[in-house]
């Protein structure tokens, strides 16, 4: 039979995104390469979504992410609103043979109450574990949803409830990657670049401090909390309780100068790609357990070695002294030594490693393995 598989996006952003989007970009990237291999495609999505799929269901007209923001009690029936929809289309069709979910908690809930009537559930955990531990300490699957992660270090760190529902960990991908190792080397600037939101895990005013340690210019790009370009952000005066803008204006904006720091809002498209590509080092000093790591596979699709602090996947994404260098988190004087011997790293080797390991093909490979371990799990058949 034809597998007909729902995907949840959530309400929050369209598919593919305006700019930043982390979820979303990898769902571009994976929804086309699953339709190649004959998977229908059921995208729960918003309106403004332009991903080519076969159905696509949607209450909102556009993305409800700046809501995020905004009090609990104002907001929360969004995310209600959207699962509603997608239980009502479950309901009232018998081809969807898998769901495919990427909401966060509510997905797990909802989706996990429904039981065996309904199609069985792999949900993708794209975030940090360690949140909502009421939850993932006492979720319970019953025998129709399972979980997979975007790494194995995330995966290591759920409490035993939710790690007895894994089937495993698929690691995120980009379209930089095909053909990667084809491409034609890109001259190489003087420049460091951060890419990612504006936040305090991402380590923005670590990697400012060492642009004036080293003399080394470094580029920020991504938004501050709601505001992707400096004209948002200095009309956004209502939004100082944000952590993210807080974080901006108390440890990052001190140290843009212009010159060696200089930030630059949200960019993407072919910007992104020389911006990135044109760099000496992308930096990574996370202060947190990464889960995910897409800009550090974009970044070796770029041909752009990395250089981070010892975190989360970045052991499993960089090859240590090959496409990138690690250091013990923390350690600023270590960082500062990498970035002066990232010199000696090959950027083909980034881009051969990419190609090999972060296609989106690689991606939905690994996905239809999963796919049909949860239908195998729930006692359904299917030919993927």
């Amino acid at each position: 039979m034809t597998m007909t598989v729902l995907v949840n996006a959530g309400p929050w952003l369209s598919v593919p995104p305006p700019g930043y989007g982390g979820i979303e970009n990898v769902l571009a990237a994976l929804v086309p390469e699953l339709r190649k291999r004959g998977v229908r495609v059921v995208l729960a999505t918003v309106g403004s979504s332009t991903l080519p799929v076969d159905e696509q269901i949607d209450v909102f007209p556009d993305g409800r992410f700046a809501d995020l923001q905004r009090p609990y009690n104002r907001v929360c029936g969004i995310a209600a609103a959207h699962l509603h929809r997608v239980v009502r289309e479950l309901h009232r069709r018998d081809d969807v043979v898998l769901v495919h979910d990427h909401q966060e908690a509510f997905g797990l809930t909802v989706l996990a109450a429904l039981g065996p009537a309904a199609p069985p559930v792999l949900h993708t955990l794209h975030w940090d574990l360690r949140k909502h531990p009421e939850l993932y300490g006492n979720v319970d699957g019953g025998d129709s949803l399972w979980v997979n992660g975007v790494s194995a270090a995330q995966l290591a760190t759920a409490p035993a409830a939710l790690q007895a529902l894994s089937v495993g960990h698929v690691h995120l991908a980009t379209p930089l990657a095909v053909d990667a190792d084809r491409r034609a080397a890109v001259l190489k600037g003087d420049h460091l670049v951060v890419m990612g939101r504006i936040t305090r895990v991402k380590g923005q005013a670590v990697a400012a401090r060492l642009a004036h340690r080293t003399g080394i210019p470094l580029v920020l790009a991504g938004p501050v909390g709601p505001h992707h370009d400096a004209d948002s952000l200095r009309t956004g005066s209502a939004d100082e309780d944000n952590p993210d803008v807080r974080y901006w204006r108390e440890e990052v904006e001190p140290l843009v100068d212009g010159r060696l720091v200089r930030w630059i809002g949200t960019v993407q498209g072919a910007e992104r790609d020389d911006l990135v590509a044109t760099a000496r080092v992308s930096l990574t000093p996370i202060d947190w357990e990464e889960p995910g790591g897409t800009a550090v596979v974009e970044s070796l699709a770029l041909g752009t070695p990395v250089v981070g602090f010892r975190r989360g996947c970045l052991p499993e994404l960089i090859d240590d002294g090959r496409t990138g260098l690690l250091v013990d988190p923390g350690d600023e004087a270590a960082l500062d030594a990498a970035v002066a011997d990232a010199g000696r790293l090959d950027p083909a080797d980034c881009t051969r490693v990419a190609a090999d390991r972060f296609t989106p093909g690689a991606m939905a490979e690994r996905y239809l393995d999963l796919y049909q371990e949860v239908l195998v799990r729930s006692g359904r058949t299917a030919r993927v």
